[in-house]
């Protein structure tokens, strides 16, 4: 089960941007387009499957001496595991974060037991640096729902944004 320990502390895409975007001068809805660019960059993560801002979370899993891969990615740093009673020792499991930023953990001896991982991932730390395809598709999202937010007959999302967002997509088996 996945949780995250810290939310984002910045949005994905620059609120002026997206303001600029819908040619809109004051700030009489900034918190409402925030909300729509939080909800865009939470719908871009669940279509890429990959975090777009790096945040902290805990992923608990079960562990039978083999190496399980983590809930998210890109794994950026593994920073503890902790069982029932309390943080493991150093030399009670192995980490791994391969070439694809997926985060690996193998707990080492003993029975299997119930883990909680504490790692970071994502692709970015601020919005600067998420790739300019995925930050325009959300931009592009945000800006499709702020004009329809109370129309019945708002329609699909534009086609474009998917095209936007496909090219980083990563799909488990």
């Amino acid at each position: 089960m996945l949780t995250e320990t810290q939310p984002a502390a910045v949005l994905a895409v620059d609120l002026d941007e997206v303001k600029g975007f819908l040619r809109l001068d004051d700030a009489t809805d900034d918190a409402l387009l925030a909300s729509f660019v939080r909800s865009a960059t939470e719908l871009a993560e669940a279509f890429t499957g990959q975090i777009l801002l790096r945040r902290d979370f805990t992923d608990t899993l079960n562990s039978a001496g083999v190496w399980t891969r983590l809930a998210a990615t890109p794994v950026t740093a593994i920073t503890g595991i902790d069982a029932a009673e309390g943080p493991l020792p150093g030399g009670g499991y192995e980490t791994d974060i391969d070439a694809a930023g997926d985060g690996w953990v193998r707990i080492i001896g003993g029975p299997s037991r119930r883990v909680a991982v504490r790692f970071s991932a994502g692709m970015a730390g601020d919005w600067n640096h998420i790739p300019e395809t995925l930050r325009l598709g959300i931009m592009r999202l945000a800006t499709h729902i702020y004009p329809h937010r109370d129309a019945a007959d708002a329609g699909p999302p534009p086609a474009a944004v998917a095209a936007l967002w496909r090219p980083w997509r990563r799909v488990r088996l």
